[in-house]
């Protein structure tokens, strides 16, 4: 039985996710999102997919971007 790294519940079938010489263990994708997955720089959801990115500002997508005032980002297809 291992702890989720998020909420704290004991689960006989966690997973393990290592990232930047870290190892977290998740009871669900949900929690792992929740823990590692970069937020919007604009509007705060969390990037789960490609997101744009820059410098290392990083946003959910190009409309949250340009709103942002960047020019010249574009979604990922």
């Amino acid at each position: 039985m291992s702890i989720c790294a998020t909420c704290g519940n004991e689960y006989g079938n966690t997973f393990t996710v290592n990232k930047d010489g870290q190892s977290f263990d998740f009871d669900s994708f949900e929690c792992a999102i929740h823990k590692l997955a970069p937020s919007c720089a604009r509007c705060g959801c969390r990037v789960v997919g490609h997101g744009v990115q820059h410098s290392d500002t990083i946003y959910c997508c190009a409309h949250c971007a340009e709103a942002a005032g960047e020019a010249g980002l574009v979604d990922h297809n």
